[in-house]
């Protein structure tokens, strides 16, 4: 077994998992529907292709949250493309500013398709809704001794330099992670992807916990940070003795 972990991180993310009508929401955190059909994408499997989706949904699935991000509301409008006739009014929540980790585990042939698949994609990858494109790429490493909690402590904190420095007076930071049960002890989301079909999407129910990992802030002044840089001296007539 093998793990493969990305980095989802954009300025806009939507993740639903109930979204219903003319109300479109998100999780707080990425969904395995939502990463296995980024994954899907990447490797150019067809919407229809209900076998090809089964293998990628047998991975077991896991996430970090490295940043939260802020929730944002945009209203749409659109018209039918036949009559021209104005559809109803459409509210769409975003994540703003987020940050997550993503594990997937399983075999290791086909977590190394993936990786492939991830730095080569057949179709663009995006965060959960087409107008959602990372900003970064997506591929973080492959962990081939390590299940998804030991691949979400070996990955470093992930968070914009911004918000690590925001934190900086932590020497430690907790984040909240969201693994899939083994057992099916935990929390329910429907979002354990079954068909992406264009007639009739379907999900079942998955289970996971949610813990922490705690992670290095690189950005913390104490002693024993060893990513910690001094910095220089600012001497504003430097350069002009350089190039004297």
């Amino acid at each position: 077994m093998s793990v493969l972990t990305l980095l989802l991180a954009g300025p806009l993310q939507s993740w639903g998992a109930s979204s219903r009508f003319v109300r479109r929401t998100t999780e707080s955190a990425p969904t395995k529907s939502g990463v296995i059909g980024l994954l899907a994408a990447a490797q150019g499997i067809d919407r229809n292709d209900d076998a090809g989706l089964a293998r990628l949904a047998s991975l077991r699935f896991a996430v970090r949250i490295d940043q939260p991000g802020t929730r944002q509301r945009d209203f749409q409008t659109a018209h039918h493309a036949v009559t021209g006739k104005a559809m109803p009014l459409t509210e769409r929540i975003y994540l703003c500013d987020a940050v997550f980790v993503a594990a997937v585990e399983g075999d290791e042939h086909l977590i190394s398709e993936l990786r492939d698949a991830l730095r080569a994609p057949i179709y663009l990858p995006y965060l959960g809704r087409r107008s959602c494109p990372p900003a970064q790429p997506l591929d973080l490493g492959l962990h081939p001794d390590a299940g998804l909690r030991q691949a979400l402590e070996r990955e470093p904190w992930q968070a914009s330099h911004w918000y690590q420095r925001m934190r900086r007076n932590e020497a430690q930071v907790d984040l909240v992670t969201l693994l899939e049960s083994p057992d099916g002890t935990g929390d329910n989301l429907r979002d354990q992807p079954l068909s992406f079909s264009t007639a009739h999407r379907r999900h079942a129910l998955r289970t996971y916990t949610s813990a922490t990992v705690s992670l290095i802030n690189p950005h913390s002044p104490g002693p024993n940070n060893e990513a910690r840089r001094a910095v220089p001296p600012h001497d504003p007539f430097r350069s002009l003795e350089e190039g004297a």
